[in-house]
């Protein structure tokens, strides 16, 4: 009786296997792009005060949301088809989380594109801008560089995107602690000061996503949690596993 040859059948399997997970990853890339762009988009709105950027900016959060749930289908039926193991099943479970954040990150953006509106029809509050457009960039590199070690599998730039959450932490008291000065000295701009903040604390929000997207990406190459760890002792952490 002749031999059903399988190696043929198997390896087409892996291949298209391959293929679909490698779709998935570039997908995520493409939607950190959009998110990007949108944090980008919002922090300009809110500095020149222009509320009909932020406006749009805020509309473009359904684009992140499609994203999400399309990316979050294929890897639910890649699930269920495939059953992946080991570093394949760390790469699916990874791109959940991921994904799962960069929405967070869109929504944060909506919420400055929306503050941004109701600022610009206030009337430009001319302090504090600059503070926090050297935090936004901060965040902006942050999520930049945690896409990019995502890209590439990069355990070190990773962790070093985790280390810079505690800067931008710090950043974040620094400004709110200047924002309740400007109330103190003139109550008449509390109600615009509070929207400014509410801006700060979404910019926080976003620095401790792109922490968790990077803290995805160790876990992914490594093989180890590392959400509970603390930051100093990541590098020893790290060189346990190895």
């Amino acid at each position: 009786m002749t031999q059903l040859d399988t190696s043929k059948i198997s390896q087409h399997i892996s291949q298209q296997f391959n293929v679909e997970l490698e779709d998935v990853r570039q997908r995520v890339l493409t939607m950190g792009g959009l998110v990007e762009r949108q944090i980008t988009d919002a922090i300009r709105a809110l500095t020149d005060s222009d509320g009909a950027l932020g406006q749009k900016v805020a509309q473009r959060d359904v684009e992140v949301n499609a994203f999400e749930v399309g990316i979050d289908e294929d890897c639910t039926r890649i699930l269920a088809r495939r059953q992946p193991t080991a570093g394949d099943l760390r790469l699916v479970v990874a791109i959940i989380k991921t994904i799962t954040d960069l929405e967070r990150i869109g929504d944060e953006a909506e919420k400055i594109a929306r503050l941004a509106a109701t600022l610009a029809s206030e009337g430009r509050f001319e302090k504090g801008y600059d503070a926090v457009e050297n935090l936004s960039r901060h965040v902006r590199y942050m999520v930049r560089d945690a896409l990019d070690a995502f890209a590439r599998m990069d355990t070190e730039a990773a962790l070093k995107v985790a280390k810079e959450d505690a800067k931008v932490d710090r950043e974040h008291v620094a400004i709110l602690r200047q924002c309740v000065t400007y109330m103190m000295e003139d109550p008449r701009t509390i109600s615009r000061v509070i929207n400014l903040m509410w801006c700060v604390r979404a910019l926080e929000r976003m620095g401790d996503h792109a922490s968790n997207i990077a803290e995805y990406v160790i876990y992914l190459v490594e093989g180890k949690d590392i959400r509970h760890t603390r930051r100093e002792d990541l590098d020893e952490e790290l060189e346990k596993n190895r």
